[in-house]
């Protein structure tokens, strides 16, 4: 596949990196020739510099041919207009915009992005992602992921181990016996730097990160086996009144009036629009590092913290001044990728990460085959694919444990129609059947071909 990329940023430079690790042909183009020399050396990866929405540009990146144009650039309208040329002179099938201005969303413009209008297929709100991914963690209290699959019939949860998970150090297949009604599949563990996609004699050890496969009927049951038997919050904190703490209140508001939020805000007039904007949450202006605001917002009786400026630092260290004084849980927005292996261990229980959100939307959209959801893990160290079985599937008609998948390849849930499978040994899939797995970096391409459509078919 044939794929120009509009923008070396954080989000472009992954997107690049995990279309080119699996062979594809990618062109990055930048008005940094720092950035578009440093993606050019790290990958395999064609780069001009200049402006994405230049035709002269984007001809030379070769649109002509191209399959797809993803704009990431920091401009909302470079990347709109570039989709718009990429369109009207070059004619390429697939583009995807990102797009951070709100205006440009709203409801009563929906005709904007229409085929006669300007015709983008797919637009990426990282706000409103970001904002998503959060409220998808406080329904889930005690994951430090959740990620809902097949109509939320199915969930994908990330949970981190400690001392008091009962299922520690027991190997993987003894988990069936022991537990032979509970709707879960491991699919990954996290030890260290390493994601391992466990076999039934592996175990679980204190420390490790895990992500399993669930019944969504079934997540009260399975988080106490993980050690978490948090309830869900019902006092909350927003720190950060800008897009994703409006978006994420709202969602809150609407979803769970019967939550008591509270927004802490430095900003006068973001507070003073959040407040206009927002019905049941109670705004207060200053700083949230400021011991005196966060007992205003009544943070010794409140069970989750969510911190969402635009400093990380300010973010990580409200979130542990937050929990010193009493508050149970923090989710904290970072986008410097290097924090990561230290926060967890500053105690931090959430790191939320804008650029990763962004590139599990994006990558979504990219993925070949009869592909309807996806999530990447990890910073692309796996990817959980949602997939729906054709009948020239090398997955269909035999039981699954016939079929050899490749290391690296697990199969999480199988939904047919509103009933959800676990698979076992024996398990068949059939036609039309959605498919949750779990594929490593490396085999992710094996998915996608399990998936599409044969030619010898017709």
């Amino acid at each position: 596949m044939k794929v120009i990329v509009c923008g070396a940023g954080q989000v472009g430079f992954n997107i690049a990196r995990q279309l080119a690790s699996e062979k594809n042909a990618v062109t990055v183009i930048d008005q940094s020739p720092e950035l578009v020399r440093k993606i050019c050396d790290s990958f395999d990866v064609q780069g001009h510099v200049g402006f994405a929405s230049h035709p002269e540009l984007l001809e030379k990146a070769g649109a002509e041919d191209a399959d797809m144009i993803i704009a990431v650039t920091y401009a909302d309208e470079v990347n709109m207009v570039a989709c718009q040329v990429a369109h009207s002179l070059f004619n390429v099938p697939t583009k995807i915009a990102r797009v951070r201005a709100q205006s440009y969303l709203d409801p009563a413009w929906a005709d904007l992005f229409s085929r006669d209008q300007m015709p983008i297929d797919v637009i990426i709100s990282p706000e409103i992602e970001v904002a998503r991914a959060i409220n998808r963690r406080l329904q889930v209290p005690g994951a430090f992921d959740m990620i809902p699959f097949a109509d939320d019939k199915v969930r994908v949860i990330g949970a981190r181990l400690d001392e008091n998970c009962p299922i520690v150090d027991t190997p993987l297949k003894q988990l069936t016996e022991l537990f032979p009604d509970l709707h879960i599949v491991i699919t990954a563990i996290v030890r260290g730097d390493r994601m391992i996609v466990p076999s039934g004699e592996d175990q679980m050890l204190v420390g490790d990160e895990v992500y399993f496969v669930v019944d969504t009927e079934h997540v009260a049951r399975a988080m106490p086996l993980f050690g978490h038997e948090e309830t869900e919050a019902r006092r909350i904190i927003i720190v950060g009144g800008g897009n994703i703490g409006r978006f994420l209140a709202g969602m809150i508001e609407e979803e769970n009036p019967s939550v008591k939020l509270r927004m802490i805000e430095i900003d006068e007039a973001r507070a003073a629009a959040a407040a206009d904007i927002l019905n049941k949450t109670i705004v207060l202006r200053g700083s949230a590092l400021d011991d005196e605001i966060l007992q205003e917002a009544n943070v010794s009786a409140t069970e989750t913290i969510v911190t969402l400026t635009n400093d990380d630092e300010a973010n990580i260290l409200s979130s542990l001044l937050a929990k010193r004084q009493g508050c149970q849980k923090s989710i904290t927005l970072v986008n410097n990728a290097s924090y990561g292996p230290l926060i967890s261990s500053l105690g931090v229980d959430v790191v939320v990460n804008p650029r990763a959100t962004t590139v599990s939307s994006i990558l979504q959209h990219v993925r070949r085959g009869r592909i309807r959801g996806l999530h990447s893990l990890r910073d692309g160290m796996a990817e959980v694919i949602e997939a729906e079985a054709l009948e020239t599937s090398i997955l269909v008609g035999e039981p699954l444990r016939d079929i050899n998948l490749p290391d690296g390849i697990i199969v999480g849930a199988i939904v047919r129609g509103e009933a959800v499978i676990i698979p076992r040994g024996d398990t068949i899939i059939l036609p039309n059947d959605r498919v949750i797995m779990l594929a490593l970096r490396d085999m992710v391409k094996k998915v996608e071909k399990m998936f599409s459509v044969r030619l010898e078919f017709f």
